[in-house]
């Protein structure tokens, strides 16, 4: 039996906020997967990493736990020569952004204006570390490069944290959600950075809606899946979201609501290790 890795606890303001899932201990080595030609995830270490090789340079989404850049790098140089212009943190927290600065002060970091300001009360990015900060930010869409170089920024509001970016590679039809869709499992809603249980299905839902011609889902912490996969994950939070809902409103307690949630058949798969603490939050927001 694979031994479990304490949760790692990562600090946020006013607050601490746990890491997206407990899980075993992983290795130590990066393992690279090949998603379409000239984009690749690099996996283990933290958040799932896209490396997209433009003409340019690189562009990294997400950098992993403190202590990986040099790993991440050395992949990189295994995949191109190129170097990496460009960093797009999906989100706030440091198994996402925490070698930020492995890298030099060339490289463009960009990010949604709310994760810049939650990163910015991460001590991580105290002092001279606000350099690894990211530089440019957007409010609701932005496009990066062009041709089929482009990349597409989007944010459809709080979920996960208050946020969380969806990067789009159109040319190669490939969404990396973040911690939005971390895995198929009751998710992580990091209120000390936003996060809304009550929001989060209708910024899924969103997200559905308006991302166009997208076939392959790179999430947060799981193997590359399908556009299916992802709608599914967004019906889930509504039916997890519309089963507590009624459960408040027929007078069960928080506890009362957890014990005895059921999501029916189609959901059997799903990991609910986070079903009470989410029933919890859901019911604090709805108060």
């Amino acid at each position: 039996m694979k031994r479990l890795v304490v949760l790692a606890i990562i600090l946020a303001a006013g607050g601490a906020g746990i890491a997206w899932v407990q899980q075993p201990a992983q290795p130590q080595e990066l393992e690279v997967d090949k998603v379409k030609d000239n984009l690749y995830v690099l996996r283990n270490g933290g958040g799932n990493t896209a490396v997209f090789i433009t003409e340019k340079g690189v562009v990294l989404v997400d950098t992993k736990n403190p202590g990986w850049g040099p790993r991440i790098l050395e992949k990189i140089r295994s995949l191109t020569d190129q170097p990496v212009t460009l960093i797009i943190n999906t989100h706030t927290h440091g198994d996402h952004n925490g070698s930020n600065e492995a890298f030099p002060p060339t490289v463009e970091f960009v990010a949604h204006e709310n994760t810049k300001a939650n990163m910015g009360r991460m001590p991580a990015f105290a002092g001279e570390k606000q350099a690894f900060l990211p530089k440019q930010t957007y409010k609701d869409r932005l496009s990066l490069l062009g041709g089929n170089d482009r990349v597409d920024l989007y944010y459809f509001g709080r979920g996960h944290t208050d946020g969380d970016t969806f990067i789009v590679f159109p040319f190669h039809r490939t969404v990396h959600t973040g911690d939005l869709f971390a895995a198929k499992a009751t998710p992580l809603i990091d209120m000390n950075n936003g996060g809304s249980g009550v929001e989060y299905p209708a910024t899924l839902g969103k997200a559905v809606a308006e991302i166009k011609d997208v076939e392959t889902v790179i999430p947060g912490h799981s193997p590359v899946t399908d556009w299916k996969t992802f709608q599914e994950f967004a019906e889930f939070n509504k039916d997890f979201l519309a089963a507590v809902e009624a459960a408040k409103k027929a007078g069960k307690t928080a506890d009362e609501a957890a014990a005895g949630l059921q999501l029916g058949e189609r959901w059997k798969d799903y990991g609910m290790t986070r079903a009470k603490d989410n029933v919890t939050k859901i019911y604090s927001e709805l108060k």
